[in-house]
């Protein structure tokens, strides 16, 4: 595969189902998930592993898999760790209020080192940010170089300007040497230099060039033509 791989199609064409197959074959960690080896979602994609050969020219164990509904819950997990965080800070300083700097300090360690740790690698809380804002938080935090990256519909949390900041920090990460397999309907994302397409259609896979995708088409005939499709409506 190229560094940046596209699977393209209509809904129920499989291009989530290879991509999560991909994952569960590769073991990839995940994002706001389960694992790949428990999350029951994913019961009868492990089973069409079997039928799945992999040729590595470089195997890595880095980098991760994401889909569009495991951001949104894991946001929504950071929050809560975090308030669970700030409750029992708030418990340590009633239970140690009148004692020794020493021992508050002590029993507080524990807490605010987490509090600290989730500060450092995200800056604001994610879900004080926008859904395209924490998106990138998220994804640039969790980067490392030579990782491959296994991502469905990203466009989803991204904004048209977000999902160019978005392929701008593909394009850094692929000159890390980073691997990116990305299912997506998004003519911008798709728009990524040098990408192979590979389009799912008719029960078939084949690649395709980025002019021919009809994503594209009917994105620039509407673009130029809006009357002509709204007019029906």
């Amino acid at each position: 595969m190229a560094p940046v791989t596209f699977l393209v199609g209509e809904n129920g064409s499989g291009k989530s189902t290879v991509l999560e197959a991909i994952a569960c074959a590769v073991e990839s960690i995940t994002v706001g998930a389960e694992s790949v080896k428990t999350d029951k979602t994913l019961a009868p994609i492990r089973k069409l592993v079997g039928y799945f050969r992999l040729a590595w020219t470089k195997r890595t164990r880095k980098g991760f898999f994401l889909r569009a509904e495991d951001f949104f819950g894991y946001a929504k997990s950071m929050r809560q760790t975090r308030e669970e965080l700030e409750k029992e800070l708030k418990d340590v300083d009633r239970e140690y209020e009148g004692r020794s700097k020493y021992a508050a300090d002590l029993a507080r360690s524990a807490y605010q080192g987490q509090l600290s740790a989730m500060q450092n690698r995200y800056g604001r809380d994610l879900d004080n940010f926008s859904h395209g804002e924490s998106f990138l938080t998220l994804f640039q935090a969790r980067f490392v170089p030579d990782g491959l990256y296994l991502l469905d519909e990203p466009e989803a949390a991204l904004s048209p300007i977000r999902q160019l900041t978005f392929i701008s920090a593909m394009k850094q990460m692929v000159e890390q040497n980073a691997q990116f397999v990305i299912a997506t309907h998004s003519p911008i994302i798709l728009a990524f230099p040098g990408a192979q397409i590979l389009q799912f259609a008719d029960g078939r896979i084949q690649e395709v060039q980025y002019s021919q995708l009809e994503h594209v088409q009917l994105t620039k005939d509407f673009l130029n033509h809006p009357e002509s499709f709204l007019r029906y409506l």
